[in-house]
């Protein structure tokens, strides 16, 4: 089973940044495709930013150009630098990891095509 372990939120000013990290149990970050999702106060989960196994990304546009998405897989943990940070990035953040038996081309963004989930890291952003 794998198990996915979020760090990094915390409360921000406008304008500042956070990093994010995701740190998974096992092979996760090479056998598997890794994605942050997010979901703001009375909002769904939407899809941020995602990692393939060969280390191609991609992000949603709201983060593009302020948010890099990064893996270090000899210590199977998936990054998040967020810049920029705006009141509207305020919202929990999960880490997710698709199943090691599936195989993806490219990053799926679809909350569905992932098999595993942390519990969250919360970001505040303030003005």
């Amino acid at each position: 089973q794998v198990q996915l372990v979020e760090s990094g939120g915390g409360s921000v000013q406008a304008g500042g940044s956070l990093r994010l990290s995701c740190a998974a149990s096992k092979y996760t970050a090479t056998g598997a495709v890794m994605a942050w999702f997010r979901q703001a106060p009375g909002k769904e989960r939407e899809f941020v930013s995602g990692i393939d196994t060969d280390g191609n990304s991609k992000y949603a546009d709201s983060v593009k150009g302020r948010f890099t998405i990064s893996k270090d897989n000899a210590k199977n943990t998936l990054y998040l630098q967020m810049n920029s940070l705006n009141l509207e990035d305020t919202a929990m953040y999960y880490c997710a990891a698709t199943h090691e038996l599936r195989v993806f081309k490219g990053v799926p963004t679809r909350e569905g095509s992932f098999a595993y989930w942390g519990h969250g890291t919360l970001v505040i952003v303030s003005s």
